[in-house]
């Protein structure tokens, strides 16, 4: 199971971002990271999220996007972010987007970062719970949501792993 709150530090959700374009975001959220995680340039992480970009949106459609790419780095990292003005992310509704969930995950932990973005998705699918994240008036309440509706909505164990 994802550790959200090891995933998602503090100082890597904000709440209110104002912004231009979809490349103006990945730079910003870039910077974002790299602050947090010293072991990962901002200029790598950025040019690795825009060519994961150009293989197809990760717009997922109803004003939310999963920038995501793999890369050189010691552990998964995970970035929120709600925007003052939505953005066009070239979603499939064709919708801009206003929430986003990026995640770097290392090159070598495959599972990881399929396990993080199903749990991303299964938050942001969710109608009620993308009204709730959206009416958060700041980064702390924003994260607290998102962990709140991620622990929701997380797939019960499967009973036959929990048996010896």
């Amino acid at each position: 199971m994802i550790e959200l709150n090891s995933l998602l530090p503090a100082d890597c959700v904000r709440s209110g971002v104002t912004t231009t374009s979809r490349k103006a975001v990945l730079e910003s959220v870039a910077d974002l990271l790299a602050n947090a995680h010293p072991d990962i340039s901002a200029r790598r992480l950025f040019n690795a999220l825009m060519e994961r970009e150009r293989l197809g949106s990760t717009g997922l459609g109803e004003g939310v996007a999963v920038p995501h790419c793999r890369m050189q780095c010691s552990r998964l990292m995970g970035a929120l972010l709600s925007l003052t003005r939505p953005v066009s992310f070239d979603a499939p509704d064709g919708e801009p987007v206003d929430l986003l969930f990026v995640l770097v995950a290392p090159e070598d932990e495959p599972s990881a970062h399929l396990e993080a973005l199903a749990l991303v998705a299964r938050v942001f699918g969710d109608t009620a719970e993308r009204v709730w994240l959206r009416s958060a008036g700041s980064a702390e309440a924003l994260k607290q949501r998102f962990v709140e509706a991620a622990q929701r909505l997380a797939p019960l164990p499967d009973a036959r792993e929990a048996m010896p």
